[in-house]
């Protein structure tokens, strides 16, 4: 089961704060573990401020104000850029044809000089999951997951993105329950 580009949905009873009521994007899942963003935790820390932090200018008006994101809890102080179009950046992995994830300043640089992506997420932080973990915490119902949709990333308000994602199964948040039963 190759969970790359799809959705994590936490379940009401996601115990773990880090997790209670996100969605995460899978970027990578394969033999070694899983590497995923939560897309739906915006920070108090706007783009003009990060760019600052790292000598970038952000003068473009879309982007300065925009949130950066709460990735997860590894690595929080490591940028991770979701992008589309892909692009040609240095450290660049494409998760589908249309969504790429770049973790190197070039993707940042381009954005200050106008010639970046035409969409993206910034977060600071990623989740991670070792072997078999994800697959484990799935079979305890911790996760409900669906394919991804570009557009609950990149053209729906983050507060909204919890009951988008749901919606792409064809369900909505009121209806989930915290218990979970096994057959």
């Amino acid at each position: 089961m190759d969970l790359t580009h799809q959705f994590l949905i936490a379940m009401p009873a996601m115990a773990d704060p880090n997790f209670a009521g996100s969605v995460i994007y899978v970027c990578e899942h394969s033999d070694k573990g899983a590497l995923g963003l939560v897309i739906n935790r915006p920070t108090d820390l706007t783009l003009a401020t990060l760019f600052d932090k790292i000598d970038l200018k952000l003068e473009i008006a879309p982007w300065k104000d925009e949130p950066v994101f709460f990735g997860g809890p590894v690595q929080t102080e490591r940028g991770f850029v979701l992008h589309k179009p892909p692009g040609s950046y240095s450290s660049s992995l494409a998760v589908s044809d249309e969504i790429a994830l770049t973790t190197s300043k070039d993707v940042l640089e381009a954005v200050a000089e106008g010639r970046g992506p035409g969409q993206m997420l910034v977060t600071l932080g990623y989740s991670g999951w070792g072997v078999g973990q994800l697959e484990h915490e799935i079979g305890q119902n911790a996760w409900l997951t669906v394919a991804a949709d570009a557009g609950v990333i990149f053209d729906t308000p983050a507060e909204d993105r919890f009951d988008a994602a749901l919606r792409l199964l064809g369900i909505q948040s009121t209806q989930l329950s915290g218990l979970a039963g096994h057959a």
